[in-house]
């Protein structure tokens, strides 16, 4: 044990002289340690190959969201179908999870865009969006996303909207929902991450192998997608080889195999702090330093969630359960997708796209509803006003004296 902890110190001391070293090799020098096969325009061109899969018509812009807490603007890459057309559902909006962009909804905007506006977008830090630096501090991190969110919103013109979030991307989601209720008509849930409370007793409940904890030590000070970097020429292969699975989840539709890992591989090749910002999001082993289900009470009760879990997927869905014990004047709904794993948007796209049509279509009778009992309500006060004004006016046959002419 003694040596183990002693083992353990060595190498934390070692990464950490590395990573403060790191910071003061010149600008030069840097430029010759990257040889990341990466750059803006091949990103650009890797997500075109994937997008270009997709049936229905998707126009993509980039929507500048200001200056926000730096000193210059940033813009967040958006795609959308059918924006253009007047319709009187709501408006879907994707957020994407942790390493991910646009580009991997491929399975699912044909679907959604049936009969509705879509709309998706890279977070900052993220794929094609703007890099910007964000804070170390966890609940100011969350503001900066939710700010970025919020002024995006307001760019592209939308009023109220079904909001779906995937794994980081719930988590960012429940964050704005809980900041902005006004604008969520709907809050889906895609196995979102971040939801439980790390276990006091973790340790007691699996005993990891000296090595792994080792490991986990010296690459704790890392982005996590550093070795994807750190692979230079050889980080698309990488993909490929350790997410096979991933990858192989958009063959049906994507007949051009290294298309996936490629868009994978260049999302994640550009300056990584997207990879700060769940970094300072993230206590050790990826639990999140403030975890949603202590803090779910705190969303509006108006507004109605509905979790998307897949049966075979590491993220622990007891906090959905959780979440309707929690909110029981509320609307909560758990759907578990079974032979889904985590990304269960891709494990079985055609279940996945039904249940997100059924909540949709639910929140467009429940906002329709809402609109009528508002035209109600404006055109009773209106009527009560006019009979108020007819009462208080005069009766001039009633009135009139001839002697007073």
């Amino acid at each position: 044990m003694y040596l183990y902890r002693w083992v353990v110190s060595i190498a934390g001391l070692v990464v950490n002289v590395f990573m403060i070293l790191w910071k003061f090799v010149p600008d030069w020098m840097m430029g010759w340690i990257r040889w990341c096969p990466t750059s803006v325009e091949e990103l650009e061109t890797s997500e075109m190959k994937v997008l270009s899969f997709i049936s229905r018509k998707c126009h993509g812009q980039f929507v500048n969201v200001g200056k926000l807490w730096t000193l210059e603007d940033h813009r967040m890459w958006t795609i959308k179908l059918n924006a253009d057309q007047r319709s009187d559902r709501l408006p879907v909006v994707l957020l994407h999870g942790f390493g991910s962009g646009v580009g991997l909804w491929l399975l699912n905007i044909d679907s959604l865009s049936s009969f509705r506006p879509v709309y998706a977008f890279d977070m900052l830090g993220f794929a094609r969006s703007s890099r910007p630096t964000f804070s170390t501090e966890p609940f100011e991190v969350e503001r900066q996303f939710v700010e970025s969110i919020e002024v995006w919103r307001n760019r592209v013109g939308l009023n109220r909207m079904v909001l779906l979030g995937h794994s980081l991307g719930g988590y960012i989601a429940t964050s704005y929902a809980m900041a902005h209720p006004d604008r969520i008509a709907h809050l889906i849930l895609a196995d979102p991450w971040g939801f439980p409370e790390r276990p006091i007793t973790t340790s007691h409940h699996y005993e990891l192998p000296m090595w792994v904890k080792l490991v986990a030590t010296m690459l704790r000070p890392f982005n996590p997608l550093a070795a994807l970097r750190v692979a230079g020429p050889w980080g698309p292969q990488l993909v490929d080889k350790f997410r096979p699975d991933l990858c192989q989840k958009f063959n049906p539709v994507v007949q051009d195999k290294e298309a996936i890992p490629s868009y994978i591989y260049h999302c994640n090749a550009q300056k990584p702090t997207g990879e700060e910002a769940f970094m300072a999001l993230t206590a050790h082993f990826g639990w999140a330093k403030h975890p949603m289900i202590s803090r779910i009470h705190q969303l509006r009760e108006d507004v109605p969630i509905t979790f998307i879990y897949g049966s075979r997927s590491w993220v622990d869905r007891q906090t959905g359960f959780q979440t309707k014990f929690v909110r029981l004047n509320s609307y909560v709904d758990v759907q578990v997708v079974q032979g889904a794993g985590h990304h269960v948007y891709a494990d079985r796209p055609e279940l996945f796209n039904a249940l997100v049509q059924k909540v949709c279509e639910r929140a467009d009778i429940v906002e329709n509803r809402s609109k009528q009992e508002i035209e109600t309500t404006s055109v009773q006060k209106q009527e009560t006003s006019v009979e108020k004004d007819s009462s208080d006016s005069i009766d001039i046959d009633s009135h009139f004296d001839p002697q007073l002419l």
